[in-house]
């Protein structure tokens, strides 16, 4: 047990500037908020670049108004080039990945609900936390900028794969500086995250509140915690990296270039360098970060679909272990990216086991969920719907994921829409549904004001039935032998598809116009919406015991206790069906663990 007076957080008096109040701030709950701002711009771009795809894809000689403005050289006639197709899926892919999928459910969420729900005034360290953000934002001004530099953004698609991406402007377009900057973003990037991390790890060890074990911690925060641990790993290997390519651009060096290596009839000058290298450091970072974008929404479904319950999950203590074997084990199984990497047989059978062994805890998981739901009168609204769509989603990539742990059967469809169908589905939309549910769930506690909930709902339906419009049919375009990044379908064998395709894009179009009910719901809301009561869903964790939004130190002064686990609901006669965490009063229920 921790007493929060012992070693309280860094204090810090209320901000009395406008710039230290709304920009600079250094109360973890402004930054969480900016947070969440940056992830709606970048999931802005990242959906507009892929409408550009998508509708390239579909009608490939069709002349998209205004395209020339984002490419000096790649789009002719508004018509988008084989080397512009790939420069927007390769910024659509990094910008979606790391600037919506990482900043929002883990920093934008974690940052603001955290320092709360352990009973703390802020986080360990406001002043790193401020540089969290704020190097997070740099990072995707620097991406940005590589669309208004020499021959644009890189090419080399979310991965970056070496040589192409180490020889520099010899590779082709956009293989220059648009690789160093994007090198250079991303090395940023892992910074900001690298100071998130640290902020987190402490907080949930050091400066939980006066009788808030462990176990009293609310799934939310577990899932934050276990995503900061990986995230220190993950991150610290990807930023040397970047490093490392960076030096292979402007220092000469060769840690990605083997010897001999002949690119656009020149014999390369670099030597002695190892191209599965960067793979490999690369993958080391890429497994993990599935699922540090997919690690939150777990922790933020458990906990909206509880509250929604008004009863707690079939065991707590065996969702926090699942997670934290999720963390775990995504380290084992990096190299299913690299089967087809010319791998000895052997490693790849080692590879594929803990794949599938990593199928164990996710399914765990789900079957507690829906053990849960079993029996239970769910309260249907925005937040619980969309964390019922959060199960589904993971549920249809996951299933998709034991055909892809087989060697023989990846090698197969390892370049394929197949693949492409998998982990937009188990990584991106589930993610995408996770952050909607908490969005819904939390927007009251953050703006103290109610969502609409009718356009919550409509706007639940529309997209997912349009996601499912979008993602399932590419799993018979990869089974029919569709490549990725394909920017036009030459092959005799590729025509039929095309058909499908173009129903791909337009459920495409759809599902990114329904997105704007949610922009209107969140902007109007924001300030005009219904002003919320305290405890709007009746929950027991300690945000819900103080006023919406929070005041500055959180809690008003006062030295929060915690009696309880954080899910005491369905309680015989107490008044209402549940208890406060903070409450007082003496309960005896089955779940009491702590």
């Amino acid at each position: 047990m921790h007493d929060m007076s012992a070693h309280a957080a860094a204090h810090h008096g209320a901000p009395t500037s406008f710039i230290r109040k709304h920009i600079f701030s250094l109360d973890h709950k402004v930054i969480g908020k900016q947070y969440y701002g940056l992830g709606l711009a970048a999931v802005i771009i990242g959906m507009v670049l892929s409408w550009l795809m998508r509708i390239h894809l579909a009608w490939t000689s069709y002349a998209i108004p205004g395209l020339h403005l984002l490419s000096k050289s790649g789009a002719p006639g508004d018509v988008m080039t084989p080397e512009l197709y790939l420069q927007v899926m390769t910024m659509h892919a990094t910008f979606m990945v790391f600037f919506v999928l990482t900043v929002v459910p883990f920093a934008a969420f974690g940052n603001f609900f955290l320092p709360i729900h352990t009973g703390a005034e802020d986080m360990p360290f406001p002043h790193f936390n401020m540089m969290s953000f704020w190097t997070t934002f740099v990072s995707f001004c620097v991406m940005l900028l590589s669309f208004f530099v020499g021959d644009g953004p890189t090419l080399g698609g979310w991965t970056q794969y070496a040589p192409l991406s180490a020889v520099g402007s010899a590779a082709g377009p956009g293989q220059g500086s648009g690789v160093v900057i994007w090198a250079l973003s991303i090395a940023i990037f892992c910074v900001g995250q690298l100071l998130g991390s640290l902020n987190f790890i402490p907080n949930v060890l050091d400066l939980r509140c006066k009788g808030m074990s462990l176990w009293r911690l609310p799934l939310p925060t577990w899932a934050w915690f276990i995503t900061s641990c990986m995230g220190l790993t993950a991150f610290s290997v990807l930023m040397p990296a970047c490093v490392l390519l960076i030096l292979d651009h402007v220092a000469g060096t060769s840690f990605f270039v083997a010897s001999n290596i002949v690119i656009n009839d020149q014999v390369q000058p670099h030597s002695g360098g190892s191209t599965l290298l960067w793979q490999h450091l690369f993958w080391f970072f890429g497994h993990p970060e599935v699922y540090v974008a997919i690690v939150p929404g777990m922790g933020i479904v458990s906990h909206v679909l509880i509250t929604n319950m008004r009863k707690p999950m079939l065991s707590h203590r065996v969702l926090v272990y699942s997670m934290g074997a999720l963390a775990v084990l995504s380290y084992m199984v990096y190299g299913h990216h690299m089967f087809v990497s010319g791998m000895n047989p052997l490693s790849s059978l080692m590879f594929s086991f803990p794949t599938l062994l990593i199928t164990i805890p996710s399914t765990i998981i789900v079957l507690i969920w829906i053990g849960s739901l079993y029996g239970a009168k769910l309260r249907i609204n925005a937040a619980s719907l969309f964390a019922l769509g959060f199960i589904s989603m993971f549920i249809t990539g996951g299933i998709s994921g034991f055909f892809l742990a087989q060697p023989p059967i990846q090698i197969l469809l390892h370049a394929t829409y197949f693949v492409v169908a998998h982990f937009h589905f188990t990584m991106a939309i589930a993610a995408l549904f996770g952050i909607f549910s908490g969005t819904y769930f939390w927007f009251p506690k953050m703006w103290g004001r109610m969502m609409n909930e009718p356009l919550g709902k409509l706007h639940f339906y529309l997209t997912f039935v349009g996601v499912y419009c979008i993602f399932m049919p590419m799993h018979y375009l990869g089974l029919a032998g569709n490549v990725r990044r394909y920017s036009s379908f030459a092959p005799d064998y590729m025509q039929p598809l095309v058909g499908v395709h173009q129903f791909i894009t337009i459920a495409a179009l759809f599902t990114g116009a329904v997105q704007l009910i949610f922009l209107y719901n969140l902007i109007y809301s924001r300030f005009w919406g219904e002003p919320a009561p305290e405890n709007p869903w009746q929950g027991t964790s300690l945000e819900w015991s103080i006023p919406s939004p929070p005041p500055h130190d959180n809690f008003g002064g006062r030295h929060v206790v915690v009696y309880h686990d954080p899910y005491q609901y369905g309680v015989q006669g107490s008044t209402g069906d549940y208890v406060m965490q903070d409450s007082p009063e003496q309960v005896k229920t089955e779940s009491e663990e702590a």
